[in-house]
């Protein structure tokens, strides 16, 4: 489930559309069973097989992936997801540790002191062991300090107390705040951590990094070693936000290892996803047990998790309801890992809930011919999407490349926009024919003001808007003229420019740049297409693609071009040493 909220950088478009976009690319790709292993096998995973940068990745739709894979490989194996996580025996007492995970309830404190001291009270006749109350949403700090206080008195000592600002004060607001609840044996508090480390400093306050876990990016270990201070009792880790079970795994260890609590903290998300965290959770439970055993420590007890958001939430895609409640055992609200599991291998939405379906969308490929100068182009023309608002996003590939390049980003922003992507001159399955037929007649100009007419043609033909040109390299030369020239703004809405060139200022340069393309053509037409590609790659422009994991891949992609002598003219008209 990947739910995006207001404390995500990404918005539910973002993740929309990519979601469409990794729906095409994981297509065959293959599930490693190492996986379940965390530690940066979901990293490696998505790099060598998927072939993406894993931190391009929006964190709420990484959690949500890590989530539905680990959950299909425990389908696979007839497992649940915490045995796949934790698939070694433990002692007994240890193992009592994964069947039921407490949960820390979630109290507004809009209302008077008195009043959300009865909350709380309520909350723990209910059977809740710890609360966590949202401060800083008042004027006066101290007001929030008198609710606290006036909750102490209510609940007594035995129950935990926790606040939650929320990056809403400033330091001298926390300072308040601080001294006058700094006798009510609160357990933590999390928010603006850059006031609270001072603020810890200065009162002796818990701390509790939160916002600071948003922001730990790809390499964590590194960024956590600063905050190894003993007055950070916990981490609370939201996985939606710090992207995932690995991530979170990793901070939680490094926390556990420090001696400092690790909470899972959810971010209001359905009763699919916080069964997955209730598994999680449990995992945590079992790894403090076990790094308390090899570090030789008592073991500490258990800690009541944020998943008390469900509370909040009017309806939910679950068709059947997550089982939390009082345990009979221990008289504390508690949340089944078993129930959790069922939930998982056995979810049915509620289809009351659904507002929209997604269906993949098919790409149409089909030809165009286009009159130019003397010559005619017979155009592959890939297209997908509904025009929305009259949004048309025509994509144009680089040198070698085809217009099936663009199949995955076009399948990702198809919802919004009718997407085409041409395969330009000389390239895939275009054709260029004489207008008489013969062979010997003088070979057309490709230059980069028939390329541009003949495109500012073709998108007459196939839609009566205006268009947002998206080119890289050669396409983006293209889209650029194309965008600055006056002729063509009758068709023309914008243009997206990625890794394209003005061109060159200086007459040396050009000339230079002009002789090299020249050659270059000519030894493409003389040695042909693979030769010419092999020489093309080994060139230090594309070391750091010689690296990518589908590399060999990308190549053979380039030997798909029906029409090598248009081609290689492509690659001398178009020459950057000619374009001005």
């Amino acid at each position: 489930m990947v739910a995006p909220l207001e404390i995500h950088e990404e918005d539910l478009l973002d993740v929309e559309e990519q979601l469409r976009f990794l729906h095409h690319v994981i297509k065959g790709a293959k599930i490693s069973f190492y996986l379940p292993l965390l530690k940066g096998s979901f990293s490696s995973w998505i790099w060598s097989c998927l072939g993406i940068p894993p931190s391009s990745i929006f964190p709420s739709v990484r959690c949500g992936l890590e989530m539905a894979i680990l959950n299909a490989i425990a389908a696979q194996e007839g497992s649940s997801l915490l045995n796949i996580l934790h698939p070694y025996k433990v002692e007994e007492e240890i193992s009592e540790r994964s069947k039921r995970v407490q949960i820390c309830a979630l109290l507004d404190s809009n209302g008077s002191p008195l009043e959300v001291a009865y909350l709380a009270k309520t909350l723990v006749e209910e059977g809740f062991t710890a609360i966590k109350l949202k401060v800083a949403r008042r004027a006066d700090p101290i007001e929030d300090a008198t609710v606290i206080q006036e909750i102490r008195k209510m609940v007594g000592l035995q129950i935990e107390l926790r606040a939650d600002a929320n990056r809403n004060w400033t330091y001298e607001q926390a300072i308040q705040f601080s001294s006058y609840v700094k006798n009510c044996d609160l357990k933590y508090i999390e928010g603006q951590n850059v006031f609270f480390w001072k603020i810890q400093q200065k009162t002796g306050l818990p701390v509790a990094l939160d916002e600071t876990m948003d922001k730990i990016g790809e390499t964590p270990l590194q960024k956590l070693a600063k905050f190894s201070h003993s007055g950070i009792v916990a981490v609370v880790i939201k996985p939606s936000v710090v992207g995932g079970f690995e991530n979170a795994a990793l901070i939680a260890r490094w926390a556990q290892q420090q001696g400092k609590m690790a909470v899972v903290s959810a971010a209001f998300e359905s009763g699919l996803s916080l069964s997955a965290y209730i598994q999680l959770s449990s995992y945590f439970e079992l790894q403090s047990a076990e790094i308390c055993k090899l570090m030789n420590k008592q073991l500490v007890p258990s800690v009541a998790h944020g998943l008390g958001t469900y509370r909040w939430l009017k309806e939910d895609v679950t068709f059947e309801p997550l089982s939390i409640n009082r345990s009979q055992d221990s008289g504390f609200i508690e949340a089944s890992v078993v129930d959790a599991d069922r939930i998982l291998q056995k979810f049915q939405i509620n289809r009351d809930t659904i507002i929209r379906i997604f269906s993949e969308e098919q790409v149409y490929t089909h030809q165009l011919a286009v009159d130019s100068d003397g010559f005619s182009c017979l155009l592959n023309v890939h297209e997908i999407g509904a025009s929305i608002e009259n949004d048309v996003v025509v994509f144009l590939h680089g040198f070698l490349g085809t217009g099936g390049d663009w199949i995955a980003t076009m399948k990702a922003i198809s919802g919004s926009a009718r997407c085409i992507s041409i395969d330009l001159p000389g390239h895939g399955g275009s054709k260029i024919q004489n207008h008489d037929g013969k062979e010997d007649v003088l070979e057309p100009n490709l230059s980069i003001e028939v390329v541009a007419d003949v495109l500012y043609k073709l998108i007459h033909s196939i839609t009566p808007g205006k268009v947002t040109l998206v080119g890289y390299s050669m396409g983006a030369r293209i889209a650029l003229y194309m965008a600055l020239t006056s002729s063509f703004s009758d068709k023309i809405k914008g243009a997206v420019i990625i890794s394209g060139s003005p061109g060159l200022k200086n007459d040396e340069a050009r000339k230079i740049r002009m002789v090299k393309d020249d050659s270059r053509s000519h030894a493409l037409i003389t040695h042909g297409l693979q030769i010419f590609l092999e020489s093309w790659y080994s060139g230090e422009l594309w070391k750091s693609l010689r690296g990518h994991p589908q590399f060999n891949q990308i190549v053979a992609s380039r030997l798909q071009h029906k029409d090598v002598r248009s081609l290689a003219k492509t690659l001398s008209d178009l020459s950057i040493g000619r374009q001005r």
